[in-house]
């Protein structure tokens, strides 16, 4: 008979030296005063005791038995993968022993990562954390880049379980199966490339038309626990499902890809505490409208935002998940729930019981401690809570909907609603699709249409298998909706948008997480509002703005006054999930006949050449190629929409550097002055004059530089166009790290004033670089064009390893020197 024990460290010692012959596996619990005692009888049947070892002290739900018994895979597509929760809690044992305090279900989980629990230096907000990530995941616009510079670290095959997803390069035109065929058209030569790499390296590959990426993720690949990184900035929405999901650049993927720990400066964790019900009008997506408008688009910079209180239970999973996605526009690190029923049901219903059980198991890992502490602690009454809708221009300016009619009458803004579009990865699941159904039959059965256009794009095709087979699509098609495919399309500008000219002010409103100028259509001149499909549902059915749901009437065809019951919609099917097509290609097992073709002649893909090393001396008289007015995201500075094409070649996707930037000499954008010749031209042309020339030249911006998408074409093109240094009042998380990586100079003002200091035509030399380390600020030396000089303090967040990244050139050559 075998005999599996679940023991603290002192019961360890005693079984160790006691009954070594007898007793095979046990696992540290020091908190337990009660341990199960596991006994495998010879029909393999298992039956628990308690053993107690004192009071006061509650018992883990830890079982060393049930993983002794059987390894669960990380997910059906990956078999030979392994839960290893056991490492998670052994690590958090080490770090609750050193820091001896309680604490939060995010520190749980990134410190239960740790490379080095032992002996990492763990300081929230200031020390640089070494972790191991559990998987790694991309969509196909970033994919291209980082399986690129992959290609180029000549690793043979990928560390950890990977991904690509098939989601952005398909343009909403017509309709669903006609746009995803012409996508196959137009990229087949990035959709060939992309294959072919995943084959070659070990990378599971989900074709076009299966969905956003981050739907896909929460289906088949988050669980509560897991630490994944994804290259893109909505990778967040995973923790609504109890996981750790950080959107990163291509070159953070490359380290962990390459088995490389990956550095994470330890965040900060902000508690939202939730009290009371949704009900009615009042969805999970009004709680980061709410949360949004309280933080702003940088509040949440350096920090985890992490979701608790007796509130959390009347949120579904999947609404937990919306919460998360949209957490990246207050520029968290990323946003967690508690490990729930909810998500156990979720998990059940997506094939993965067997992973629900296993956290059910630990569950005491997958929850905050008692009593732990927050750095800032905000609460939100969800029975209080009004339906909100954010913008236009910003998804951080919150209304309450009840309000909005006559915000947008006093400020000029078009109250006419030209097209409602919901679905997009914030906002697509299987319950959101049925609560904008109930609005949409509510409305046809009174006769009426939506007087907007209409779009609906759903998440995966899981989803639109199964609202196709439950009537769903069908209501929403009746009342005037368009059916886009599976995929981000009108979201992140891939969107052929024909009813308005450019230029022409209009309003939008959207389910989805971001409203940037320009984002969705290019037309800057578009008013984009984002609320919950449920909103844009109302609003798409009345045309205006100016309408409240939860008191103002509609009219039918013949006249009747009627208003809409609140949405209802199940959760989850009750007849389960109908998975579509099967759309994933799994790595082969044999890859040495896999070839991956890059043509020199091509336009789409370009092989990367390394960047060049620093010469070791300070950077001298450079130039400023743009000083930036206001708000710059990474759209401004390497927009999407039909730039997405090129994001697999560098030289031709520079071409939009920073073409969105407003230029604070001019009030223009694409247009600054070339120092050198005296005439005007568009950014990356001056960039690539002064680059020709041999003239370095640096870029001065304003607040939360960077904010937005995670793409790291935003620092790839500057270093690619002889950029050396961007200097702000301050950054967002992702992009400053993109700059370090690929061997650009991220510089902080010590005094914000300084930014009125710095003129167009300015000469900048950056000193200090010879003696470069973390904590010491570096100087700049600004000579004026009237022969005056002045001396400026630049800060930076570099540590030691980050220096090597600098000095070497990038962290892929750093990667390469190591090798």
């Amino acid at each position: 008979m075998q005999h599996l024990f679940k023991l603290n460290k002192n019961l360890f010692r005693w079984c160790s030296s006691t009954l070594p012959t007898h007793f095979g596996a046990f696992t540290s619990i020091p908190s337990a005063s009660h341990y199960n005692i596991c006994i495998r009888s010879p029909c393999h049947k298992y039956t628990f005791k308690s053993l107690a070892l004192g009071t006061g002290a509650r018992r883990l739900h830890v079982s060393a038995a049930f993983s002794a018994k059987a390894k669960v895979a990380m997910s059906r597509f990956e078999p030979g993968s392994s839960i290893n929760y056991e490492k998670m809690h052994e690590n958090i044992n080490i770090v609750r022993r050193r820091l001896n305090r309680p604490l939060t279900l995010s520190e749980k989980i990134v410190y239960g990562h740790l490379d080095d629990p032992a002996g990492q230096e763990i300081d929230r907000g200031r020390t640089y954390l070494r972790l191991r990530p559990d998987r790694v995941a991309m969509q196909d616009a970033t994919a291209q880049m980082a399986m690129l510079q992959f290609i180029s670290s000549g690793l043979p095959k990928v560390a950890v379980p990977s991904t690509i997803h098939c989601d952005h390069l398909i343009e909403a035109q017509i309709g669903g199966v006609q746009d995803l065929q012409k996508a196959k058209e137009v990229n087949q030569e990035v959709y060939n490339f992309l294959a072919t790499a995943a084959a070659k390296y070990g990378v599971g590959f989900w074709k076009p038309g299966s969905g956003i990426i981050h739907q896909i993720i929460l289906e088949n690949y988050a669980y509560p626990g897991v630490m994944l990184i994804g290259t893109d900035s909505h990778t967040p929405n995973g923790g609504g499902l109890g996981a750790i999901c950080i959107g990163v650049g291509g070159a953070d993927a490359v380290d962990v890809m390459a088995g490389i720990p990956w550095e994470l400066k330890c965040p900060k964790v902000i508690g939202v505490r939730l009290t009371g019900t949704l009900s009615g009008w009042t969805s999970p997506k009004d709680v980061i409208l709410k949360v949004a408008g309280i933080l702003t688009v940088k509040g949440g910079t350096g920090a985890i935002v992490e979701y608790h209180g007796p509130g959390v239970d009347s949120i579904s999973c999947t609404g937990m998940a919306t919460i998360c996605n949209m957490g990246a526009e207050i520029g968290a690190t990323t946003s967690v729930f508690p490990y729930n029923h909810r998500m156990r049901t979720y998990m059940e219903k997506t094939g993965r019981g067997e992973i629900a059980s296993v956290a059910d198991q630990f569950k005491d890992d997958l929850v905050p401690d008692k009593d732990c502490e927050y750095d800032q602690v905000i609460e939100i009454n969800l029975s209080e809570l009004k339906p909100h809708i954010n913008g236009p221009f910003t998804p951080d300016l919150a209304h309450p909907v009840s309000e909005i009619g006559a915000i947008a009458k006093k400020s000029g803004w078009p109250l006419e609603v030209k097209v409602g579009l919901i679905g997009s990865c914030t906002n697509s699941s299987y319950e959101d699709m049925g609560r904008a159904a109930s609005l949409a039959k509510q409305a046809l059965d009174k006769g009426l249409k939506c007087k907007a256009q209409f779009t609906v794009t759903p998440g995966s095709e899981q989803i639109r298998a199964t609202i196709e087979r439950d009537g769903y699509a069908k209501i929403l098609s009746d009342v005037g909706g368009i059916v886009l495919a599976n995929a981000c399309g009108p979201c992140i500008g891939q969107w052929d948008r024909r009813d308005v000219k450019k230029g022409e002010k209009n309003t939008i409103v959207t389910s989805f997480n971001r409203n940037f100028t320009a984002r969705n259509d290019a037309n800057p001149a578009t008013h984009a509002f984002v609320t919950s499909p449920e909103i844009v549902t109302a609003l798409a059915l009345a045309g205006t703005l100016n309408f409240n749901p939860e008191t103002d009437y509609l009219t039918a065809p013949n006249g009747e006054k009627f208003k809409l019951e609140p949405p209802t919609g199940e959760e989850l099917p009750s007849r389960d999930f109908d998975p579509g097509q099967d759309t994933y290609q799994h790595p082969p097992a044999e890859n040495s006949a896999v070839k991956v073709d890059v043509s020199p002649s091509s336009n789409r893909l370009q092989l990367l050449e390394p960047f060049d090393k620093w010469h070791g001396k300070d950077l001298e008289d450079m130039r400023i190629l743009i000083k930036v007015k206001g708000k710059c995201t990474t759209d401004h500075i390497s927009a999407a929409g039909p730039w997405l094409k090129f994001r697999g070649h560098l030289d031709n996707i520079s071409n939009n550097l920073l073409i969105g930037a407003v230029n604070i000499e001019n009030d223009a954008v694409n247009k600054v002055k070339n120092q050198l010749t005296g005439e005007y031209g568009g950014v990356p042309d001056v960039a690539r004059h002064y680059k020709a020339s041999g003239v370095n030249w640096v870029v001065v911006g304003d607040e939360n530089y960077g904010e937005g998408s995670s793409r790291e074409h935003a620092a790839l093109e500057p270093r690619h166009l002889g950029g050396r240094a961007i200097i702000v009042k301050s950054f967002a998380r992702i992009h400053e790290t993109n700059l370090k990586k690929q061997g650009l100079l991220p510089l902080t003002f010590a005094n914000p004033n300084d930014y009125d200091k710095i003129r167009p035509d300015d000469k900048i030399s950056i000193t200090g670089l010879k003696s470069f380390a973390p904590g010491k600020p570096l100087t700049a030396m600004i000579k004026h064009s009237d022969g005056s000089q002045e001396s400026i303090s630049l800060n930076h967040t570099f540590n030691e390893t980050q220096i090597e990244w600098f000095k070497a050139g990038s962290a892929l050559n750093r990667m390469k020197e190591l090798q």
